[in-house]
């Protein structure tokens, strides 16, 4: 049977976690905060290198119960994990603590490191941590846990909380998973956890962290954005990605620019000749036209988008998923199977999402065919022997805040 993962109420799970954290600790938690998954429409693999991204918050959300401490002491627990971390502040660093507990006690940390202040960012808390982003499908779990934890931190030490203040959040958090989680990440996830909002998507330019927000009305135009987690593992933290990132870097060394965005499509032969003519000038061919022409792709996304025409940028889905798989080199079996079944059944244009190897592929297709698209892809599936692929609909949600 086709599994759709829905997201839970938000007040209900607010208020059933603050009673469990009571249950947890001895007392109330000081409030309960959440913050949203991501899906990225467009723009992969070029947070790194200045481009342009154009991601949307799930409704799926992790919350986090919380309560300052005075002892420098960061205690933990989660709904879906075994046992409790301690952790205290002045061993959090490069790669201290290790596991899950890293996106949580990094928080604090990073947050002091950009100039943050605050007794709850020296005193420490207790956190109890509620998930409902699919781990390890490319949807952000991490990034989510990080950004509930930034937004609670920072409405405690009365941080401004307006776009600007949350952009420095969304940096904080990614030092925090760069240095103590030790992935090699770039902003968007964070940005789109802390800087969304519902109905639309933001267009991210990671050259200067600037934002302008798109309207996304998929279900106006007939349209819905089906996302399946193909449920096969992967690790950004693993040597591929931090590779994939080393590659570009020494293209823009090669090419005299910072980075990629600085070069446009219109230049894009010259700068594969360049490249071309080093001993790896294959692969660094490959990987840069990846990327400039995938910055192309978003610019192009997102004019659609303001123009309305939704509709129209199947084909720019489509060429960005087979320049992942092919110039990139990030796609995977199921990646693909997911990608290729949705397009044969009526998608108007499909990709695989977030750091590839694994993880999340979407869909856009037309509101009415989006349970025959879903079970194509899991007959599909069962047919190769696979796991089960899990649905769930991208509605453009709000960012971070408090639930209670």
């Amino acid at each position: 049977m086709t599994e759709f993962f829905d997201a839970p109420a938000r007040p209900g799970t607010a208020a059933a976690l603050a009673r469990e954290f009571r249950d947890a600790f001895g007392e109330d938690p000081e409030g309960v905060w959440s913050a949203p998954g991501r899906v990225n429409l467009i723009g992969e693999h070029v947070d790194y290198t200045g481009g342009l991204c154009l991601p949307l918050a799930l409704p799926h959300r992790t919350f986090v119960a919380l309560r300052p401490r005075t002892d420098s002491t960061v205690r933990v627990r989660s709904r879906q994990e075994t046992g409790e971390v301690v952790v205290a502040l002045d061993e959090v660093g490069a790669g201290s603590p290790s596991g899950w507990a890293a996106y949580v006690a990094g928080v604090p940390w990073a947050l002091q490191q950009k100039g943050f202040e605050g007794p709850s960012l020296t005193g420490g808390f207790d956190a109890l941590v509620d998930g409902h982003v699919p781990y390890g499908s490319g949807l952000s779990s991490s990034a989510a846990l990080e950004c509930a934890v930034a937004i609670a931190l920072a409405e405690l030490v009365e941080a401004p909380l307006d776009d600007t203040g949350r952009a420095g959040l969304a940096s904080a958090c990614q030092l925090a998973e760069n240095v103590v989680a030790g992935a090699n990440t770039g902003g968007m996830d964070q940005a789109a956890s802390l800087r969304c909002h519902a109905g639309g998507a933001i267009l991210l330019d990671t050259d200067d962290d600037s934002v302008s927000q798109v309207a996304l009305d998929l279900a106006g135009a007939g349209l819905a954005l089906l996302v399946v987690d193909t449920r096969a593992g992967h690790s950004h933290a693993g040597g591929e990605y931090g590779r994939r990132r080393a590659d570009v870097e020494r293209a823009a060394e090669l090419l005299g620019v910072p980075n990629l965005r600085r070069v446009d499509v219109a230049d894009l032969d010259a700068a594969l000749d360049r490249v071309g003519a080093e001993p790896d000038g294959e692969v660094l061919r490959r990987r840069v036209r990846h990327a400039v022409t995938e910055i192309d792709r978003v610019a192009r996304t997102a004019d659609l988008l303001r123009q309305g025409r939704a509709d129209g940028i199947g084909d720019l889905l489509n060429a960005s998923h087979d320049s992942l798989r092919d110039d990139y080199e990030v796609s995977c079996r199921e990646l693909d199977l997911t990608v290729d079944v949705a397009r044969a059944h009526g998608a108007l244009g499909a990709r695989m999402t977030g750091g590839g190897f694994g993880g999340s592929a979407i869909a856009l297709v037309r509101a009415d065919r989006v349970q025959a698209v879903a079970e194509a892809v899991d007959a599909a599936y069962a047919g190769q022997g696979l796991t089960a692929p899990r649905f769930l609909a991208a509605l453009p949600s709000e960012g971070a805040g408090r639930d209670l």
